[in-house]
C-alpha cells in the first residue's frame, strides 16, 4: 500500500497548488439528522475554487435503510467519475465544521483504493478564517473520467466481525460522546437506544481536536491511551452512523496505523438490531 507519509495537508500547501491539474479537491459537507443545513446549501453559499460536492448520503449504498453505507465499488467509481476524478489523480477532501465528514470521504477513498486521497487541516473554516479563496453558487460540470477501483476489504467491518472481535476481546473503539456512550444522553437518530457495545471503548472523537484539525501525534498518541487503547494493536472504529468512526481512523493513520477498519453499518445498525446487546454506564 503506497499512502503518503501524513493524511493530512496544510491550508497554504493547498492555496499554493490550486490549479494543478491532478489535483482534485472535494468538499464534503455533513449535517446530523434535524440539522436544517444540506450538503448542497453549504456548498453553494462557499467552497474552495473548483471544489467538487460530495454527499455523503447521495454517493452510498441506497438499498439499505441505513445512513450513508458504502456504495459499491461500480457505484462509486461511476459517482466520482462524473465528479471529474479519475486514475492517476491526488485528492484533497474537506468540510466545512473543520474535521467531521471530511475523514469519512477519505476513508471511503481509501477503501476503494486510492492511496493519494488527504484531508485539509482544518478544513473550511480555517481557510475562510486565512482569507484564502473561495467560490458561490453550484458547481462546473467536469468532463467525466474513469476511475478504477480497488475494494479493500480489510478497512471494512460488518456487525458479525465486530461481535466476533468483542468476543475475543479485541480492541473497539467508539467515536461518539460520551454521553451518548454511556446511555445517559439521547442519540439524534428518533427512536434509536443510547448505550455501547459490551466491551467496547470510548474516545469521543472531539477530545482528537483542536481548532477543527487533528491534535499533534504525541497529543494523539496521549488521548488514546487515556481511553485504555494499544494503538500497537488492531483496532476496529465505530461511531453512530460510520462518519466520525473515520475520524479515529484518521488519527490513527497520523500516527502511522493505517490499517484501521470501521464499523460501516455503527451505531444505527447494532442498537436497531433485536439480537444485539447493549450495555449503558
Amino acid at each position: 500500500m503506497d499512502h503518503p507519509a501524513n493524511p493530512l495537508v496544510s491550508t497554504e500547501w493547498l492555496d499554493q497548488n490550486l490549479g494543478a491539474p491532478d489535483l482534485k479537491i472535494v468538499d464534503a459537507p455533513f449535517y446530523l439528522p434535524g440539522d436544517p443545513r444540506t450538503a448542497q446549501g453549504e456548498y453553494d453559499k462557499a467552497h474552495i475554487p473548483g471544489a467538487v460536492l460530495f454527499d455523503l448520503d447521495e454517493i452510498a449504498d441506497r438499498t439499505t435503510p441505513l445512513p450513508h453505507m458504502l456504495s459499491s465499488p461500480q457505484a462509486f467509481a461511476e459517482a466520482v467519475g462524473r465528479l471529474g476524478i479519475g486514475d492517476g489523480d491526488r485528492v484533497v477532501v474537506y468540510d466545512h465544521l473543520g474535521l467531521m465528514s471530511a475523514a469519512r470521504v477519505w476513508w471511503n477513498f481509501r477503501v476503494m483504493g486510492l492511496d493519494q486521497v488527504y484531508v485539509l487541516h482544518g478544513g473550511l473554516p480555517r481557510w475562510v478564517a486565512e482569507q484564502r479563496p473561495v467560490e458561490t453558487g453550484p458547481q462546473a460540470t467536469f468532463e467525466k473520467r474513469v476511475f478504477t477501483p480497488d475494494f479493500r476489504s480489510e478497512l471494512v467491518r460488518d456487525m458479525s466481525e465486530v461481535k466476533q472481535a468483542l468476543a475475543l476481546g479485541g480492541q473497539v473503539l467508539d467515536a461518539r460522546p460520551a454521553g451518548r456512550f454511556a446511555g445517559a444522553a439521547p442519540e439524534p437518530r428518533p427512536g434509536l437506544p443510547s448505550g455501547h457495545m459490551p466491551g467496547a471503548r470510548n474516545l469521543p472523537q472531539g477530545e482528537l481536536i483542536a481548532d477543527g484539525g487533528l491534535l499533534a501525534p504525541v497529543e494523539l498518541e496521549a488521548r488514546f491511551r487515556d481511553a485504555g487503547v494499544d494503538t500497537g494493536k488492531p483496532i476496529i472504529t465505530t461511531c453512530g452512523s460510520g462518519v466520525t468512526a473515520a475520524i479515529l481512523a484518521l488519527a490513527l493513520a497520523r500516527l502511522g496505523r493505517w490499517d484501521t477498519p470501521v464499523y460501516d453499518g455503527a451505531w444505527a445498525e447494532w442498537a436497531s438490531r433485536p439480537d444485539a446487546d447493549i450495555a449503558a454506564g
